[in-house]
């Protein structure tokens, strides 16, 4: 007889960690392999985990509402119901974690007796162990984010945050970005917005990776990239970085794609530097700030200065998001979770730098849109309180395409994901693969 491992898998190259919504089938109850067997919650969605084998649901280690790492041990399946099993010492074989209690004779349901999400603890509690390894690595432990209970920040979480560094490429003496890449082919290269990591492009990264070489560049001070203390990050000086991590991954021209700041980099680049651009995806960009996107970006670095991430997901909500998504109970919940998650790894100083470059940035190129040349596609959000000029940009650059999409939000890439991935596809497939290309 055997036992059989269920674990949180890695669905994108962003996951780092997971959260169970439901065991749908009781504990003893029968399986098929690939059929569902829980459901999970990553990066604002919801995905169902398949079985790996047939047999019988013998034990769950993690029960619902609960955020754990990818890999973790989640449950335990058996060919037979009867058969004699430990959980204890399977839990011991595989990794994972011993049960102080028997487990429960009947899951969830999709949907019900899901755990509301714990309210938040201190602001970055951090385990002494946790600090001691910080320093020895010379780790500044406020960059590090907390797996523990209230997001405590774990000694395993320190050496998991200076494992990571292979990620990170150097793109001006002393600095360092993180870059996450996956796939083959043709290179995409994601900037991520204001205040966000690569997590906001996480279902579009996972749907182009299968026939595109994708690349997420975290920008100065997001994740694991370095913040050097400067008055403003500039956005010129955000092209550069993307720029030279390009030029070191020895790609080629990319194509580009960036969201709100992230488009702006994407645009001074193009036009700074059109031979390194394949093509151009702006979603919800801007040429000029609004005094409300301004306004906002103020407000944006203050509560992350003096509250939770939770709390600054609460905030930012009506201002991201569209009608539809605000008024489903159970997607806007999720939906702030995610990013809840994703805001933990952009430090107020960062904000703070990054909108006086946004200030900076704002009105500068306006009058250059008509001399760009690259195939650019425009994705603007209907209901966008922060950008709401998007399609008038997109009239400015030649030949440019825009695609808006209706009723939803400024964050168009969390909100509308499957519709920006279609778009994207759609895009970047009637460019051919370069390596059937004649010339440009």
């Amino acid at each position: 007889m055997a036992a059989f491992a269920v674990r949180m898998p890695r669905l994108g190259m962003t996951m780092q960690e997971g959260r169970v919504v439901a065991w749908p089938i009781a504990v003893g109850a029968r399986v098929e392999k690939g059929r569902t067997v829980l459901v999970i919650e990553s990066e604002k969605n919801e995905a169902d985990v398949e079985a790996v084998a047939s047999g019988f649901l013998r034990h769950i280690y993690v029960g619902v509402g609960e955020q754990v790492p990818c890999a973790t041990l989640l449950g335990a399946i058996t060919e037979s119901a009867d058969e004699p099993f430990d959980a204890d010492a399977f839990a011991a074989r595989e990794g994972g974690r011993a049960s102080s209690a028997p487990a429960p004779s009947l899951a969830p349901t999709r949907g019900a007796g899901a755990a509301s999400t714990p309210p938040p603890g201190p602001r970055r509690p951090v385990a002494p162990a946790a600090r001691a390894r910080a320093k020895e690595l010379g780790i500044d432990v406020d960059r590090v984010t907390g797996s523990g209970p209230g997001g405590r920040v774990t000694r395993q979480d320190v050496e998991a945050f200076a494992a990571a560094g292979e990620r990170r490429i150097e793109v001006a003496p002393g600095v360092a970005l993180e870059v996450l890449r996956e796939g083959e082919g043709d290179p995409v290269c994601f900037l991520p917005g204001f205040g966000s990591d690569a997590s906001s492009f996480a279902l579009p990264l996972r749907a182009l990776s299968a026939r595109h070489q994708v690349i997420a560049i975290h920008p100065r001070g997001v994740g694991l990239s370095d913040a050097p203390e400067q008055d403003g990050y500039e956005v010129p000086q955000a092209a550069a970085d993307a720029a030279a991590v390009l030029s070191r991954l020895a790609c080629g021209p990319a194509h580009l794609v960036g969201a709100s700041l992230g488009a702006a980099a994407a645009l001074e680049l193009a036009i700074a530097h059109p031979e390194r651009v394949r093509s151009l995806v702006l979603i919800t960009p801007f040429a000029a700030a609004s005094a409300r996107l301004r306004a906002v970006a103020r407000a944006w670095c203050r509560v992350a200065r003096e509250a939770s991430s939770e709390t600054l997901a609460q905030a930012l909500a009506p201002w991201l998001f569209g009608e539809a998504l605000l008024a489903d109970d159970a997607m806007r919940e999720r939906t702030l979770r995610g990013l809840a998650a994703s805001l933990a790894h952009v430090p107020a100083a960062t904000l703070e730098r990054a909108a006086s470059g946004m200030a900076t940035w704002s009105g500068t190129r306006s009058a250059s849109l008509r001399a760009l040349r690259v195939p650019t596609l425009v994705l603007a959000a209907g209901a966008d309180l922060l950008t709401s000029d998007a399609e008038s940009l997109a009239r400015e650059i030649p030949g440019a395409r825009c695609v808006v999409v209706r009723g939803a939000g400024h964050a168009l890439a969390v909100e509308a994901a499957d519709r920006v991935s279609e778009a994207l596809l759609e895009f970047f497939g009637s460019f051919g693969s370069r390596a059937g290309e004649t010339g440009r």
